[in-house]
């Protein structure tokens, strides 16, 4: 017996399957059963591995800042400063509370795969239907199935008898695929495989039996599961970016300290001072608030964009989103809407557009609905064009309402009397109807189905004014190139005719001849709603979106261009056609607009050929065929309602409304959320740098202290995480839509970026400065306390002040721009408080080393705190517009 890996069971003939798995179509017996089940275990994937909390947790404190945080926290007990311990090590509990709390509910992205296990199947075993586990199955048994059951193994077709299976959640075919159980070429291509039923599909319409030939691991299902757990999540841009922030963090802590600790003691200073020099500083180069504020602000863009409908799995996705440049895309159900609709209808009169223009009123176009209503099996709702059956025949009958016809009043006066059911060697259906009025020599035949097919069949034309003419080689080949340009448009075609059946004649496919031929009518699954317009904004914004699909390459091309997917020079490649080295697939992404016929594994070297040339991927599917690309884009994007279990649990972000249209509002938020991290690492690292060089510049011209450790942790968790948190809610800049992505390789701090970082803390550090040397020349009474003191409220007010900078972003703040944040007013009158409470309660003056200040104190604080403001408005008035 060979192994089921073989994977070419679709091009046998059945009889040369059934030898080689050692069965008969009478099934195996319940012994040999037991043997195989031994050696090819059960029919199940293997369950979903799931982190422990422990790895959760442990992934909340590997960051580098937080690193740095607690080894200042460990620092600050060693040398008993506990207020300094304490207070570091609430800020990292905060930030592991939060993050091991939000990961904690993502977690299990495999768990759903589960829910697409069917539970149980009917099986021939020592001759007899039985009914048993699906896990129970082997290679060799023989199942049987009707319409309705999920199939349950990776099967080869024996008997069908019109057997057709949903396959779109595992292919992207959007239609119901026809099976046949004659064998096909080796070469083709999954969504093509008429001879195989798949694991998970559904059966939409017909019975039969299949030869049971991959269970568990080795079915189509169990190799995307394979391709899911092979696949490990990489550290977003944001994550990658914060992760470069916090080595530079350590690098300029450590050489800071070793600087001045070895200046201070070729001075000679004390040990134990230059020890409490180099913790103030380590406290000053880190950014206590970072993480906290980082944390916080990506939770509120996760509410904001969960009110748009977009859910978001994991926090940092909530900015990645921000950062894509190309946004690859399943059609059917994301692009498209997933409902077949008629749109088109031709007859010899005219062509019609079934969306637009009345079809009742004209007499073959009504002719033609006619017998689309007939020769039908689906069943419409009372009101509205949904219903249930084949989507094809759904939309035919939604088509036939809007013309007036109702299918339930034409069987009443035509009652059906037989029927010609649909396969894949005569490509065609038709019904058989005995009218209750007289006047006729038979029974009513009405049939549809591929062109070809009734096209060779009809000996006559209905034309205008229903007259009936007579149908030459010349008038098919016309009837066949409008076939053509129909299918051209992207258009799935459908031929109409009717007959007559003649007195004694059986109702049996020899009766379909003599036909005449009504009309050609077009269906197209509809782009969904706010679509065009979402990838025109996307264009915008300069992100490029890549349609993929499981459809046909004439249908993919026609979407492509109805949505504008397709620009110039772009084209849709066929996926057995796609290029298997990686070097010929990347020179291919310039002019690639879209894939078709792809495989679960296409998707995922596309986007794997994007994200190696440099492109942050967002991939947006709701199908199984889906999950592997969902998990290894930069950022996965599933729709909510009718996507499936498994592409929601593998993806970042979930589109509970299922509207495309969301992807742009999310990108748009993404965009705000990082410009306004940037807002605030800028905010945070200048007043920091500016914490930092106070103290270098101080201990370099042999100045005391000027600012106490505990200060120096009140200003990174009072003055500074308050106004920041006020920043992270800042409205988004105009035009931001308007902008092209970031460069996927571009840090936070840029050069430009670090220089005005760098600027602003040099003013900063000046005025404090300043503030500090004067009052120690005023001298007085315990004139270094107060100086100390007149240095810390410098600075604190200096920053808040220094948060209206922060907003402008380097362009002047004006006065509608300064009222639209209400956040950033409200920081700044409970930070005041706050500095103010410090400055003058006793039970906070004790811990913080602050005392009474005298007027020219309070003067001298007042200036150095307006003035950095006052240099930064006035830097952005006269920056260039182009750089502002």
């Amino acid at each position: 017996m060979p192994q089921p890996e073989a994977g070419n069971w679709h091009a046998l003939p059945a009889a040369d399957l059934l030898e080689a798995l050692g069965t008969s179509s009478t099934g195996l017996s319940q012994a040999e059963a037991a043997r195989r089940l031994e050696r090819f275990g059960p029919n199940e994937g293997a369950p979903p591995e799931r982190d422990p909390w422990y790895r959760i947790l442990g992934r909340q404190l590997s960051s580098v800042v937080v690193l740095l945080l607690a080894v200042a926290a460990l620092v600050a007990a060693a040398f008993g400063e506990t207020a300094e311990a304490v207070a570091v090590g609430v800020v990292l509990l905060i930030n592991v509370v939060i993050g091991f709390v939000v990961e904690l509910r993502a977690r299990g992205a495999m768990e759903a795969l589960e829910d697409l296990e069917v539970p149980e199947a009917l099986v021939l075993r020592d001759g007899r239907e039985l009914a048993l586990a699906a896990r129970e199955l082997v290679p060799g048994d023989v199942v049987v199935l009707a319409a309705g059951d999920a199939v349950p193994a990776d099967s080869r077709l024996l008997v069908g008898s019109e057997l057709s299976t949903i396959e779109a959640a595992l292919t992207g075919e959007s239609l119901p695929v026809v099976k046949s159980v004659d064998p096909v070429p080796e070469d083709t291509v999954l969504a093509e495989r008429c001879s195989m039923v798949y694991r998970g599909t559904l059966v939409a319409a017909g019975d039969g039996r299949a030869l049971v030939v991959a269970t568990g691991g080795r079915s189509e299902l169990g190799r995307i599961r394979e391709l899911l757990v092979s696949l490990r999540s990489e550290p977003t841009p944001l994550e990658q970016r914060l992760t470069v922030l916090g080595r530079r963090m350590v690098v300029v802590a450590l050489g800071l300290g070793a600087v001045v600790a070895a200046v201070g003691i070729l001075r000679g200073n004390e040990l134990w001072l230059m020890l409490e020099t180099g913790l103030a500083l380590a406290i000053a180069a880190v950014p206590e608030g970072l993480p906290v504020v980082t944390t916080i602000t990506l939770a509120l863009g996760l509410q904001r964009m969960a009110a748009r409908q977009a859910l978001v799995r994991r926090l940092p996705a909530v900015e990645t989103l921000g950062s894509a440049t190309v946004v690859c895309s399943d059609k059917t159900g994301t692009l498209t809407s997933g409902r077949m609709s008629a749109t088109t209808l031709w007859t010899s009169e005219r062509e019609l557009d079934l969306g637009a223009q009345p079809a009742g009123s004209v007499p073959t176009a009504r002719a033609a609905l006619h017998c689309a209503a007939q020769a039908n099996r689906a069943a419409l709702d009372p009101e509205g064009e949904e219903g249930v059956g084949d989507p094809t025949e759904v939309a035919l009958l939604a088509a036939a309402r809007r013309a007036g016809l109702e299918r339930s009043a034409l069987l009443a006066a035509e009652p059906e009397t037989g029927e010609v059911p649909f396969s894949s060697r005569r490509m065609l259906m038709a019904t058989f109807h005995r009218p209750i009025e007289g006047g006729r020599e038979g029974d009513v035949i009405y049939v549809k189905g591929a062109a070809r097919a009734l096209i060779s069949r009809a000996t006559s034309l209905l034309g205008p004014g229903a007259t009936l003419q007579p149908l030459d080689d010349a008038g098919r080949d016309r009837l066949l190139e409008v076939n053509g340009e129909l299918a051209g448009r992207g258009l799935r075609v459908l031929a109409l005719a009717r007959g007559t059946l003649a007195a004694g004649c059986a109702a049996d496919e020899e009766a379909l001849s003599n036909l005449t031929f009504l009309g050609l009518i077009g269906l197209f699954d509809p782009p969904s709603e706010g679509v065009a317009e979402t990838i025109e904004a996307l264009r915008d914004a300069g992100v490029r979106t890549i349609m993929l699909t499981g459809d046909q390459a004439r249908t993919a091309e026609a979407v492509g261009r109805s949505l504008s997917i397709l620009g110039p020079g772009q084209h849709v490649v066929d996926g057995r056609e796609l290029p298997r080295e990686t070097e010929e697939l990347s020179s291919t992404l310039a002019t690639l607009g879209g894939l078709s016929r792809v495989t679960p594994k296409d998707k995922l070297r596309v986007v794997r050929a994007f994200q190696q040339a440099g492109d942050v991927v967002a991939m947006l599917g709701d199908g199984v065929n889906d999950a592997p690309a969902l998990r290894q884009a930069d950022i996965g994007v599933a729709m909510g309602g009718r996507g499936t279990d498994v592409a929601r649990q593998a993806a970042d972000i979930v589109l509970a409304d299922d509207r495309f249209e969301t992807i742009a509002v999310a990108l748009r938020e993404g965009r705000t959320i990082f410009t306004n991290i940037r807002r605030f690492v800028f905010y945070l690292f200048s007043c920091n740098l500016a914490e930092i060089l106070v103290l270098f510049v101080s201990g370099l011209l042999g100045l005391p202290l000027p600012l106490l450790p505990l200060q120096l942790l009140w200003l990174n968790l009072v003055t500074d995480v308050f106004p920041a948190l006020a920043l992270a809610v800042e409205p988004a800049p105009a035009g931001i839509m308007s902008e092209p992505p970031r460069p996927p390789r571009e840090g936070i701090l840029t050069r430009d970026f670090t220089a005005r970082i760098a600027g602003y803390a040099v003013v900063l550090t000046i005025a404090t400065l300043g503030a500090f040397v004067l009052t120690l020349e005023a001298g007085g009474p315990a004139a270094t306390e107060r100086a100390v003191t007149v240095a810390f409220a410098s600075l604190a007010f200096g920053q808040l002040f220094h948060l209206f900078n922060a907003r402008s972003g380097g362009r002047p703040l004006g006065l509608r721009r300064l009222l639209t944040n209400r956040w950033a007013w409200g920081a700044v009158v409970l930070v005041a408080a706050l500095q103010l409470a410090a400055l003058f309660l006793p039970w906070l003056q004790r811990p913080l080393g602050t005392v009474a200040l005298e007027a020219g104190d309070w003067l001298r604080v007042a200036v150095a705190s307006i003035l950095p403001l006052l240099v930064g408005q006035a830097l952005a008035w006269f920056r260039p517009r182009k750089e502002r």
